[in-house]
């Protein structure tokens, strides 16, 4: 890939850039053809934004492991001017432009269980991600656009309390999702009111440090949250009930919380609040990619 990539970012000097911003910084505005950054493993301490001008960027990692983006605001540190920043402002990176994608990086934030701090934000439309990883603790992908439709493929998520948050149609297919901590949340969605969809887990893995029945699925960050959890395995360290109202119990009428066909010790779908649901076959048809994504197929973007 390094020898075929439109631009090399390397932090030894041996590349065209030695960080990414420069990399993503040099792609013309409004680019109708892919432009491919590949980025050799090293660790790149830098906030990363990549524009709503910078279309159909591809970044290539070197190796997942390896090849890591880091940065360790959070919510309460200040910038520049003295100022304190909110979660937002937390993230390692903004990734705003559409048809972005992103395969075998280390995404991370190293502020540590300081409160909210957000390794990225993803706003951008049709945002694809293959063998990621997502590394922090509270609030670590912030799945943020509301018109926004993203696809997360063998990836790898932590945190500790609503690590998978946002307004964002996201989809993640075989992909872990590690819980830390003593206790906390998996998921807290803010789905608006008209989407169909929110967050949709398929054939993922659900583990964790955590102590038995610590966690819950998700919580609804806004009324309407929408989370769904298929074929799912569930660690023990998943609370019986599964899901929480977030204290408001209004938004049990509102949000739509569902499974099917999970497995695991964490799945006791007996006990699980009477305003969740079970699908059954026809109802699990939906969430096929085409339903989802309204026609976008981001499976494209990975043959």
């Amino acid at each position: 890939m390094r020898d075929t990539a439109d631009f090399v970012v390397d932090a030894t000097g041996d590349g065209d850039f030695e960080t990414v911003q420069a990399a993503v910084d040099a792609v013309p505005d409004f680019r109708e053809n892919e432009t491919t950054v590949f980025v050799a493993p090293g660790t790149y301490r830098e906030k990363l934004v990549v524009p709503s001008t910078k279309t159909n960027v591809t970044l290539v990692g070197g190796d997942a492991a390896e090849t890591v983006l880091t940065y360790d605001d959070y919510n309460g540190s200040e910038n520049r001017f003295g100022e304190e920043m909110g979660t937002t402002e937390s993230s390692s990176c903004f990734l705003f432009g559409d048809d972005f994608t992103v395969r075998n990086l280390t995404v991370r934030n190293d502020a540590g269980r300081v409160g909210q701090a957000v390794a990225a934000r993803v706003d951008g439309d049709r945002a694809v991600f293959e063998n990621c990883r997502f590394v922090g603790n509270q609030d670590t992908l912030y799945v943020h656009g509301e018109d926004s439709r993203q696809y997360y493929r063998d990836c790898y998520v932590e945190g500790t309390v609503d690590f998978v948050f946002g307004w964002a149609t996201a989809v993640f297919d075989d992909c872990e999702v590690v819980c830390k901590g003593d206790s906390g949340y998996v998921t807290a969605a803010s789905t608006p009111e008209d989407d169909d969809f929110g967050l949709v887990f398929r054939d993922c893995e659900v583990t964790g440090d955590a102590s038995a029945e610590s966690f819950y699925l998700g919580r609804p960050w806004r009324p309407h949250a929408r989370t769904v959890f298929l074929n799912t395995y569930l660690g023990s360290h998943i609370r019986p009930e599964g899901w929480h109202n977030w204290d408001e119990p209004a938004k049990e009428e509102t949000a739509f919380y569902a499974e099917y066909e999970n497995s695991g010790p964490g799945f006791t779908p007996d006990e699980r609040v009477d305003w969740a649901h079970q699908l059954d076959d026809e109802a699990a048809e939906r969430y096929a990619l085409d339903r989802i994504f309204d026609g976008w197929d981001p499976l494209e973007r990975l043959a």
